[in-house]
């Protein structure tokens, strides 16, 4: 048996954070046995449809890392498809649906229903006064066929509904949460088919799984509630049911679903903030599994030879941000200079430090600062507050270490021969901060922390901080000097 799962969104707007780790964990598994992984669009849901949503989540995933082998992709901008069981798009297999629809409905497992929306609110609002849970009331259940087909020529609007057997348990395996058994009592006859002719979401996913030869399906927890009515049609349309699995939702530091009245909840927006691909997935792949041993960073290529199923939680994850950015900075230390420069660089600009133009113009200059502030960050967009410093002449010392610095009884002394040494440079670069600083040890005899810390603390206002020497040469001659003035003049 050729393993194939398949992620299955609706597009509605943006990748949900649970909806990224649901195509990753589809992935993993995917890649692990030598598998097929496929995006298959959900779309029969018009009224929730969004302009550009479906190359979003392409780029989304393309972005993660995560690209599937059959299905829908983007080439030179265009949306097509790829595979030999497609169309992959739900609203483009209408004709296969109603071949099915037609087979439930002659062999008794569907009906017609003509219900009007006013009546079967009317039946919900009197049930749930009488105390009891709101379900279609079979109102139309013993309809002929016939009447139905007479009604459907008068114009009748109508629905088709699953037809469930009275007081039947039905049971499904779940990978993460076993033996799953529910009665048809406690069932709604769920509709099938709407008025507008497209299927809902539990008649499509079903013929679409077995007709692409689904064996796994992985998706979240919210639909295990919908899973016996799946197992259910898999049933009366003589199917193999595949295997389910039902992933804990991602939460809030509070325990609920995770919302994007809480924060940000997209793959966009983390995205947007400078977070490597590398460090969102590494952080997803752990918001409900855990390895084996207590290993926290994962490649994509460790992750797909250690990820299981076996190994995923019942319970939900808490999405920690502190946690991602403990992670993510792993990353940004790990990345290139020029990469994170590129993913900085529109922060700066959005924050006002530098134009567009100026970027181009001083690309070295910038490559310098961030190669300074590189293992600092957790994300690319940290680098607004962190890189202020190059960008203001006042000092401000960050702590009581650093004012007891400025205190020190050498220092103006010490500020006086530097800034000299500044003023005599024709130019400064990494060399002149050790050159100049090994004269002034020799010619005043500071040495040590009472050359090194002053001259830190002078320039940025911390005691410890990035490379000295650099540093000098990012902050430049003329900078220099006016942070040597400013501390002269308001601190001493």
């Amino acid at each position: 048996m050729t393993v194939r799962v398949r992620f299955a969104p609706s597009p509605t707007g943006f990748v949900h954070i649970g909806s990224l780790r649901t195509a990753l964990y589809n992935y993993l598994f995917a890649k692990q046995n030598n598998g097929k992984y496929i995006l298959r669009i959900e779309d029969t849901d018009r009224t929730r449809y969004v302009e550009g949503a479906i190359e979003n989540m392409i780029e989304a995933l393309k972005w993660a890392g995560i690209e599937h082998d059959e299905g829908v992709v983007l080439e030179n901008g265009k949306l097509v498809q790829k595979g030999e069981m497609g169309p992959y798009v739900q609203s483009e297999r209408l004709e296969i649906y109603q071949k099915y629809i037609q087979k439930l409905l002659e062999e008794g497992h569907a009906y017609y229903c003509f219900c009007s929306k006013e009546r079967l609110e009317r039946v919900r609002e009197e049930q749930k006064n009488n105390g009891e849970t709101p379900k279609y009331d079979g109102h139309c259940r013993n309809i002929s066929i016939e009447e139905a087909k007479r009604r459907i020529a008068s114009g009748e609007e109508y629905v088709v509904r699953l037809k469930f057997p009275e007081n039947r348990e039905i049971a499904f395996s779940d990978v993460i949460r076993g033996n799953v058994v529910v009665n048809t009592n406690d069932l709604d006859d769920q509709v099938l088919m709407k008025t507008d002719g497209f299927p809902t979401y539990h008649f499509a996913v079903v013929v679409d799984d077995h007709l692409m030869k689904i064996t796994h399906v992985i998706r979240g927890e919210e639909w295990i509630i919908s899973t016996p009515k799946h197992a259910y049609l898999y049933e009366v349309l003589g199917w193999e049911a595949p295997k389910f699995v039902h992933l804990p939702n991602i939460l809030n530091k509070d325990r609920k679903k995770l919302s994007k009245r809480q924060g940000d909840v997209a793959a966009e927006d983390f995205k947007r903030k400078g977070y490597l691909p590398q460090g969102l997935v590494n952080y997803l792949a752990l918001v409900g599994w855990s390895p084996e041993d207590n290993q926290e960073i994962f490649s994509m290529e460790d992750l797909i030879e250690k990820f299981s199923l076996e190994r995923v939680s019942k319970s939900g994850g808490v999405f920690d941000t502190d946690k991602l950015n403990w992670i993510n900075a792993h990353y940004m230390k790990e990345a290139s200079v020029e990469e994170i420069t590129d993913l900085a660089i529109p922060h700066l600009v959005d924050a006002g430090y530098i134009t567009k133009e100026e970027a181009k113009e001083k690309y070295e200059w910038l490559k310098d600062m961030v190669q300074l502030l590189q293992d600092r960050l957790s994300f690319a967009g940290e680098i607004v507050e962190k890189a202020d410093i190059f960008f203001k002449t006042e000092i401000t010392p960050e702590d009581e270490k650093a004012e007891e610095v400025l205190k020190l009884e050498h220092l103006p002394h010490l500020l006086e021969v530097f800034a000299q040494k500044v003023k005599e440079a024709e130019i400064v670069d990494e060399s002149f901060g050790k050159t100049a600083l090994k004269a002034i040890q020799k010619e005043t005899g500071y040495k040590g922390k009472n050359l090194f810390m002053p001259i830190r603390v002078a320039l940025t206002g911390e005691v410890h901080g990035p490379d000295l020497n650099l540093m000098m040469k990012v902050l430049g001659k003329q900078n220099i000097l006016s942070r040597i003035e400013y501390v002269k003049t308001h601190l001493l």
